[in-house]
């Protein structure tokens, strides 16, 4: 921790194989003890806390077909925590020694079973990492923009239930109104309704 940190001390309470729970204690503003709890993929010495690191952990999949009017690629997938399906864009967790553009490849080929490229241009703070819920865990991602074709066939895990949607922007723009989404799914949904079609990774260049 750093010397400016305001936390005095930081207990694991769970011991699960994919996600962890953690307690730090820290003072307020008046001096008081306090109690703050969030969770984490990570090991104890990869903790945020005690790292400060920002590789990203994760990635989420901004892809659009190659027709002359593209449509995104979008997942309708169950979620235990809601116990519902919900809209949202294709992502997943970046393996050991793979960069996110590698990453989503092999998630869209899992997930979708189309062939992902990955699109290079714009700003690329676009694609650095951003933490996700910084209030509640310290995992940050990173998006990864490009297109799909060749549709090759997925495989799911069997505790995945998701189904596929090549949605236009008569559909994207539905979805945003009616259905319940994840929040980057919808932000990024927004930048498809508002690119023209012959140039739609423009809002990468911010201007």
């Amino acid at each position: 921790m750093s010397e400016s940190s305001h936390i005095k001390y930081v207990e694991r309470q769970t011991d699960n194989r994919f996600l962890n729970m953690y307690h730090l204690g820290f003072e307020d503003r008046e001096g008081n003890p306090r109690d703050y709890y969030f969770c984490t993929r990570n090991s104890e010495d990869k903790l945020k806390i005690k790292t400060h690191d920002l590789t990203p952990e994760g990635i989420c999949i901004y892809a659009i077909t190659t027709e002359e009017h593209p449509r995104l690629v979008v997942e309708r997938e169950y979620r235990f925590p809601v116990d519902e399906m919900i809209y949202q864009l294709p992502a997943g967790l970046i393996d050991p020694g793979e960069t996110p553009g590698e990453a989503a490849k092999r998630e869209m080929r899992e997930e979708t079973g189309f062939e992902f490229t990955e699109y290079t241009g714009g700003e690329s703070f676009c694609r650095r990492p951003f933490f996700l819920a910084p209030g509640f865990t310290d995992e940050p991602g990173s998006a990864v923009f490009g297109r799909v074709e060749a549709n090759v066939g997925r495989e799911l895990e069997s505790t995945e239930w998701i189904e596929v949607i090549l949605a236009d922007k008569a559909e994207v723009r539905r979805i945003l109104a009616e259905e319940k989404l994840s929040l980057r799914a919808a932000f990024l949904m927004m930048q498809f309704l508002a690119m023209p079609d012959d140039d739609p990774f423009r809002f990468l260049e911010c201007r």
